[in-house]
């Protein structure tokens, strides 16, 4: 497959990425946004109480970072307001029933949503079975 194809068939789609605060996460959720910047929405799954306390780690521990560099500079005073029609943050949690999701209408949205799945969650408890 070439990569014009590739880019071609994520455009105007929806991914759930889980696991975006890790390194993984974080370059796939920089490199989606610069090279296909048509993409549908990204919903980032992200350990958190709250839709608040996701929306602070998404942007601390995410967009801030100097990886996202080359993407303010592309969009100069426009970053903000594309990061806020393409990232949402979804306070959860992998290990959790229902990924930790709360709210039937979100889950709901999100099903019909999603049409890609990248998973790169990982356990921080190293007793875990």
């Amino acid at each position: 497959m070439k990569l014009d194809s590739i880019l071609g068939y994520l455009e105007s789609k929806t991914i759930l990425v889980t696991g975006a605060t890790g390194l993984l996460g974080m370059v796939f959720v920089e490199k989606i946004l610069r090279v296909q910047p048509n993409i549908g929405k990204l919903y980032l799954l992200i350990r958190a109480s709250d839709a608040n306390s996701a929306t602070y780690r998404m942007r601390n521990e995410i967009i801030e970072k100097e990886l996202f560099r080359v993407l303010r500079e592309k969009w100069g005073t426009d970053f903000e307001s594309f990061i806020s029609k393409k990232v949402v943050a979804i306070p959860g949690d992998v290990a959790s029933a229902e990924l930790g999701v709360k709210g039937f209408e979100l889950r709901e949205r999100m099903c019909n949503e999603i049409q890609i799945i990248l998973h790169s969650a990982a356990t921080v408890d190293f007793n875990d079975r």
